[in-house]
């Protein structure tokens, strides 16, 4: 599954890279992980964007190669309605391909 079908679309951009990090808001929000095709690899929030992104970029799961490729850009969405929107991009990849983003753990789907 690919990005652009995220309801609501994240309104941003950024290469998964640290020399990056600075274009990406220390603010609370939604982002996913995406490969250079922008398929889905992760699904996560944040109260702070930038922080989770710089642990993600430490961590060898989030960084190396996967069976659907490698995290090459991270895309966000600023908002305060983190757990609605996480859960909302959960269920609908869930709903495309049958079960979570590569790179998620343990999920309960629940109603948006």
């Amino acid at each position: 599954m690919t990005v652009d079908k995220l309801i609501p679309q994240p309104a941003n951009r950024e290469t998964f890279k640290r020399s990056r990090l600075r274009f990406i808001p220390d603010t609370p929000g939604c982002y996913v992980l995406a490969t250079f095709g922008t398929g889905v690899l992760y699904v996560g929030l944040a109260s702070r964007l930038r922080k989770r992104v710089n642990d993600h970029l430490d961590d060898p799961a989030k960084t190396n190669e996967t069976k659907s490729g490698r995290a090459v850009f991270v895309f966000w969405i600023e908002t305060r309605d983190l757990n609605k929107i996480e859960r909302t991009w959960m269920n609908i990849h869930i709903e495309n391909e049958g079960s979570l983003p590569i790179l998620n753990g343990n999920y309960s789907p629940t109603s948006t």
